[in-house]
């Protein structure tokens, strides 16, 4: 935001009292010595004091000022003043803000990265129209339409802009594919894309299956079913859901997914606001995985919709809870669009867990001071023990089993798993905060595609037989190094396993993506180890 505008927002209190107050008076005394005639005189009588605080400003600012850029501040400042999660959403915005909820897009149907001012494509999407085509991992285009996109600072910005667009449009595209001399021209027709909401579904063990879900979107339902449906089909008699770093998504979505686990006629949740009554959520007769064991995986960044699912097997003795405190989101919003194609979200009512317990947690000290709470707790302890949690009393509640929970501020697990740090030297956090992993990972693969395909054709086969050598480790150092890590002789020998599995995962991740990605790097994960324990 323009400084000019914030200054302006900043005053807009002071203006209003000027206005309200003053303005005839002041007014009158102006156009004494003035030639300007009489200035903008607000009308007190009527209540839309901002319509009228706007059009003083529109007509007697010393400066010419943007008056749409001005209200969309004003109003953005408005809405969150309220409560963090009321925000305005420009027009530019609305659709890219929703598309992960509405679970697809309309586009070619790549994932891509750039590097060295090139557009690499990391994988062409499966059943999109760029894979229909014969597009293909480690394909770099050149030309989109008429423009040059190769060696003139594209960014992720531009490239969205290029190749995102209405189903049945089309868009041209130049290639160059390693290997090849000529340029490979394409036209593709735009489609529409899914995002998955399901990242990954796998057997754990003999009985023990694992899903973890990214967001709750309106295909999430769907997408779990038919994943879960799968696994049963493989022997699953229990389940690990995972939903750490999930930040929610559709109410509807995670109702549907508790309904699953619950017996006909157990509360889900209930929502209730100021203006909207009281709306409960009960379970139906068609859970089918009332019969397989659940233990859910939650941290500091699950929030809402996944405190919601959290909370009903919570809360019902359903399950167990296992991991870190989550978030701490409670508030149900709504979106309103405005004919321009800008938005907002308002919030509207609170959510409670079945037992009766808000988890909304403190936003009195402001947005800032909110969103960096999870920072607070890593200061206080709290990730590492959980001694260091403190609950009040008078948000203590009892599930029917007898189970102490606790409202205000987030699903306390079941288990607490404090954050692992086996392995986790300094010099791997650097390796990890920097990126190394996923840069090495993606060169490595576009360098040697051919011949890693050649000798690991599934990723089945990867999972089974690729092990990282030392000789790649020191690559990777070197690579590193050059990148701006400098090599840490000890650092390295205490985080060789852990970096060795983060190759083999990358690399994995980079040649069968999400389906190799998951099962290697988890079997390091202590949480996912105390989930499987928790069954026996």
């Amino acid at each position: 935001m323009d400084n000019k505008y914030k200054r302006i927002v900043l005053f807009l209190p002071l203006i209003l009292a000027l206005v309200l107050v003053g303005g005839i008076f002041m007014g009158k005394k102006m156009a004494a010595g003035s030639q300007m005639g009489l200035p903008f005189q607000p009308n007190i009588s009527t209540s839309n004091k901002l319509e009228q605080v706007m059009s003083y400003i529109e007509n007697d600012y010393v400066d010419t000022i943007n008056q749409d850029e001005l209200l969309e501040s004003t109003i953005s400042e408005l809405l969150q003043s309220l409560d963090p999660h009321s925000y305005y959403i420009p027009v530019e915005d609305y659709k890219a803000m929703n598309d992960p909820l509405e679970g697809n897009f309309d586009g070619i149907g790549v994932e891509f990265r750039i590097t060295d001012d090139t557009i690499m494509i990391v994988n062409p999407i499966g059943g999109g129209p760029s894979e229909k085509l014969g597009i293909m991992a480690g394909d770099r285009i050149v030309r989109v339409d008429t423009e040059l996109v190769a060696g003139v600072g594209v960014d992720n910005q531009r490239v969205m802009k290029l190749l995102k667009g209405p189903k049945g449009t089309k868009v041209n595209v130049s290639i160059h594919r390693p290997g090849t001399v000529k340029l490979i021209d394409f036209t593709i027709t735009r489609d529409e894309i899914p995002l998955h909401s399901v990242e990954s579904a796998y057997m754990l063990n003999a009985e023990v299956g694992y899903i973890k879900i990214t967001r709750f979107a309106k295909n999430t339902h769907e997408e779990f079913l038919q994943a879960a449906n799968q696994l049963k089909q493989k022997g699953m008699k229990s389940i690990v859901v995972d939903l750490r770093n999930n930040g929610g998504g559709f109410l509807t979505s995670a109702t549907q997914l508790a309904d699953e686990f619950l017996s006909k006629g157990k509360m889900i949740v209930y929502t209730k606001g100021k203006a909207r009554a009281k709306e409960e959520f009960y379970a139906t007769s068609r859970g089918s995985l009332e019969d397989i064991n659940v233990a859910v995986l939650v941290n500091e960044n699950s929030a809402s919709a996944s405190e919601i699912l959290a909370g009903a097997i919570q809360d019902n003795d359903r399950g167990l809870v296992v991991g870190r405190r989550s978030f701490g989101k409670g508030l149900v919003q709504e979106g309103i669009q405005w004919p321009d194609g800008s938005g907002i979200r308002l919030t509207v009512a609170r959510y409670y867990t079945p037992t009766g317990r808000s988890i909304q947690k403190s936003y009195d000290k402001g947005v800032d001071a909110y969103n960096s709470e999870a920072y607070e707790r890593f200061k206080s302890g709290e990730l590492q023990s959980k001694d260091s949690i403190h609950f009040v009393d008078s948000l203590k509640y009892i599930t029917p089993g007898g189970k102490v929970v606790y409202g205000g501020g987030g699903i306390m697990p079941d288990l607490f798993v404090p954050i692992d740090t086996v392995g986790a030297s300094e010099y791997f956090g650097q390796l990890n905060y920097r990126g190394m992993f996923y840069q090495f990972g993606f060169d490595y693969v576009d360098k040697h595609r051919k011949e890693l395909m050649a000798e690991y054709n599934s990723g089945e086969r990867f999972l089974k037989i690729y092990s990282v050598s030392n000789q790649l480790l020191s690559e990777f150092a070197d690579y590193a190094e050059i990148k701006g890590v400098a090599m840490d002789e000890a650092g390295m020998l205490e985080s060789k396993e852990l970096i060795k599995n983060r190759l083999k995962a990358t690399i994995g991740r980079n040649l069968f993506g999400d389906e190799v990605f998951y099962p290697i790097v988890n079997t390091t994960d202590i949480t996912i180890t105390k989930a499987i324990e928790s069954f026996r």
